[in-house]
């Protein structure tokens, strides 16, 4: 139900779920009420939270008419994204969580990339995880990882390395999600399936090179409690997209990668109808087996290439991805026709 007298026309909707966060609401409505980009609304989605939550969100709805509030019984997510989606007014939707900071600009800077770019759907920004000292190296790296993944090029290049945005920190054209379908619930991440969706009608994406979020990092988030997000759940995902983009079209990979990782891909590919023709691995104590059925070689043997080949890099290890782009970029081998990465 609303609580609120709605201003016409708001050029941006700010989609901002809640259950139970009364701790640090305040500050991410704040951080949206102090944006520089001031015609937007606001819309609060309680899912059946337990403490003062609801309570806090009217308190701001009484004094700022930016604001509405749908309060719904606890469903989850998925369905009070979308609840939020329908209830947007604006072209262009932002999304925020009920933990985290938009500082200033954000809105602004993100706004004015798809006025500018009509080509662009989507639009993330540089992040910063915080509390100072207590965000985890696992967190650190990845923080690094997406701050550096940042024009169309390179965000295509690693979509199926990772998500290379964090989801509350992007503002999308809301027509074109809801084409795609809004939110989904598949039993994995919600935003990188919306983001993969995307990928498949044709999207483009962007970033602003600027850090305009703080990004809030703590034990009891959802990408660390819930399955949903658990790595075999990602895997799940790319898997399902990957068959339905650059594999749908070919029968037989290659693996640069017969380790753990390399032999589930191997796996999973085949119950796919996809056959792994080879593997490719650096470690002379795997060279000259099998799995499978199908033969380890060392990377000199990607040096005869073979037209229709496609390469799938599936080595975790911090800058093998570096290394195994260089050697088959050295060799003539095209990213996205030629070989593509998924760790």
């Amino acid at each position: 139900m609303g609580y609120n007298v709605r201003m016409s026309d708001p050029e941006v909707s700010v989609v901002l779920p809640v259950y139970n966060s009364q701790e640090y609401l305040r500050d991410a409505v704040v951080s949206i009420l102090e944006q520089t980009l001031g015609n937007f609304e606001l819309i609060i989605i309680d899912d059946g939270s337990e403490d003062g939550s609801l309570e806090i969100a009217m308190d701001y709805a009484e004094n700022d008419s930016r604001i509405i509030i749908i309060s719904r019984d606890h469903s989850g997510l998925v369905a009070a994204l979308n609840a939020g989606l329908a209830a947007a007014r604006a072209p262009l939707v932002a999304r925020m969580d009920a933990d985290d900071i938009s500082l200033p600009d954000r809105l602004a800077k993100q706004a004015g990339v798809l006025n500018l770019r009509p080509e662009v759907d989507l639009c993330g920004c540089r992040v910063k995880s915080f509390p100072a000292g207590s965000v985890g190296e696992g967190m650190l790296y990845y923080e690094q990882w997406l701050n550096d993944v940042v024009s169309g090029d390179e965000i295509m290049r690693d979509l199926f390395v990772e998500s290379p945005f964090a989801h509350p920190s992007v503002l999308y054209r809301r027509d074109v999600v809801m084409e795609a379908g809004g939110y989904v619930d598949n039993g994995w991440p919600e935003d990188y399936d919306l983001w993969m969706r995307l990928f498949l009608n044709g999207s483009q994406f962007a970033k602003v090179p600027e850090e305009l979020f703080l990004w809030r990092d703590t034990p009891g988030r959802m990408s660390r409690t819930d399955a949903v997000y658990a790595i075999p759940r990602f895997r799940k995902l790319k898997l399902n997209y990957l068959i339905r983009s650059y594999l749908r079209d070919r029968s037989g990979v290659t693996l640069w990668g017969a380790g753990r990782d390399g032999r589930w891909w191997c796996r999973e590919l085949e119950i796919c109808g996809k056959k792994v023709e080879r593997f490719i691995d650096v470690d002379p104590a795997k060279t000259g087996r099998n799995i499978g059925g199908a033969p380890i070689l060392p990377p000199d043997a990607l040096k005869r290439k073979t037209d229709g080949d496609f390469i799938l890099g599936v080595v975790g290890t911090r800058g093998a991805r570096e290394r195994i782009r260089e050697y088959l970029l050295d060799a003539s081998y095209v990213e996205l026709k030629d070989f593509l990465f998924l760790t």
